[in-house]
């Protein structure tokens, strides 16, 4: 275990991918509460704004927040689920 990392997590980069937009409130509340988490320095959280690209505005139109895995998992939409996002990254994976 990794001293000073609440999570346990190792050293090796955790990229998590937010899809959020502007004005949302349950992206901003996501965002804050992630932040409350107290994330390990490893991981590292890739926020990307749906209405960058008519594709994305197409592809999740009012599903946001999203928070997904590097290889594409949900592990949250629309509110930030501890139960699943704390094992995820205490794992390593």
């Amino acid at each position: 275990m990794e001293i000073g990392s609440p999570l346990g997590r190792t050293s090796a980069p955790l990229p998590l991918r937010l899809y959020l937009r502007s004005g949302c409130s349950l992206c901003e509340a996501m965002v804050l509460e992630l932040h409350q988490l107290q994330l390990p320095d490893s991981v590292t959280i890739d926020y990307l704004d749906v209405d960058t690209f008519p594709e994305w505005q197409q592809a999740f139109g009012d599903k946001v927040p999203l928070l997904l895995t590097p290889d594409g998992q949900e592990l949250s939409r629309y509110f930030l689920d501890p139960d699943v996002v704390i094992p995820y990254l205490a794992s390593g994976q």
